[in-house]
């Protein structure tokens, strides 16, 4: 019992503590770049329509394949303790494969190259 009255109130003190101090945390006056509602660069008081460079969907895009194939290899660990580590082996040495292909495919149609 003693125990369960202790561990209350240090909750409630470091809820006490958290809560002052977010509240003197919020009157901080923030700078005008901390209150602009756009962090991307661009003029937010600019055209909506503006052409968008399609290098930047193609990096984002290129991003999603490779993390996708990367977050594929990462149970591999575990996979190994199974009972047939060669077939884990197998299917491990195609993915990298695939990703190694993709790169260089990416890499030779000049994907990569922010600059042109």
């Amino acid at each position: 019992m003693n125990m369960i009255m202790f561990m209350l109130l240090l909750s409630l003190t470091l809820s006490a503590i958290l809560t002052m101090l977010n509240l003197w945390l919020a009157q901080m006056t923030p700078d005008s770049e901390k209150l602009s509602p756009y962090e991307c660069g661009f003029d937010p008081l600019g055209s909506a329509r503006l052409p968008f460079s399609i290098r930047f969907f193609l990096v984002a895009i290129l991003f999603l394949l490779f993390d996708l194939e990367i977050a594929l290899l990462l149970p591999l660990p575990w996979a190994m303790q199974l009972q047939s580590p060669t077939t884990t082996l197998t299917w491990t040495s195609t993915i990298i494969l695939l990703l190694t292909l993709g790169l260089t495919y990416e890499w030779s149609q000049g994907g990569l190259e922010w600059a042109e």
